[in-house]
């Protein structure tokens, strides 16, 4: 079993000065992080521990712009994991510019999905004060 760390629910919004009024003002979640520049900028917001639900059924797959992102502690070991189990991988783990080690898969309604992997000189992982 791939061992998740954490998760988060990626939208891409069609206007996304809108969705930052919306999820940062209208519903007052707190911003985690931000990263980019201009109006295409990114935001993270907190939203609890974060879950994924699957419930009821559906005649139409899901949102075109929904993305589920992963985090995991490595990502070589869920890619031969998956790979094992005969999930098929769209992308193999890369080393992104931005630093994290990622790797894509979609789920059987063609939802991609992002496994992460934050190696250990990441930003991400620099806690000031700590």
């Amino acid at each position: 079993m791939v061992h998740v760390l954490g998760s988060r629910v990626l939208i891409r919004p069609t206007d996304p000065d809108r969705s930052r009024a919306f999820y940062g003002e209208q519903l007052g979640l707190a911003v985690y992080r931000e990263f980019g520049t201009g109006p295409e900028r990114g935001t993270v917001y907190f939203l609890g521990g974060g879950f994924l639900e699957l419930s009821g059924r559906s005649d139409a797959a899901s949102a075109p712009g929904l993305r589920l992102w992963l985090q995991v502690a490595d990502v070589m070991a869920a890619h031969e994991e998956l790979l094992a189990k005969g999930v098929g991988i769209t992308r193999p783990p890369v080393k992104e510019p931005w630093g994290l080690i990622e790797m894509w898969i979609t789920d059987p309604d063609g939802t991609p999905i992002v496994l992460v992997e934050t190696p250990a000189d990441h930003p991400l992982r620099y806690r000031p004060g700590i």
